[in-house]
């Protein structure tokens, strides 16, 4: 495989489009690719709400924030 050096980017809209790019070209560090099921949602602590299953959440708008301490 060859790797040629990217081109600078030079806007924001740009540098979304390639971070987007990046997200959907193919399968992540978890294997899954695009339009693979997602993975049943684990976790210990649910703050806002009493654990939640992907079944119950079909066919609704879902936003995941996930962040850590480093």
């Amino acid at each position: 495989m060859r790797i040629r050096s990217a081109p600078a980017i030079k806007t924001p809209a740009a540098a979304l489009g390639a971070l987007l790019a990046l997200l959907l070209s193919g399968p992540g560090a978890s294997g899954l690719g695009p339009g693979a099921p997602a993975p049943e949602l684990r976790g210990e602590a649910w703050l806002n709400s009493p654990p939640l299953r992907l079944a119950g959440l079909r066919g609704k708008v879902v936003l995941l924030d996930m962040w850590t301490f480093g």
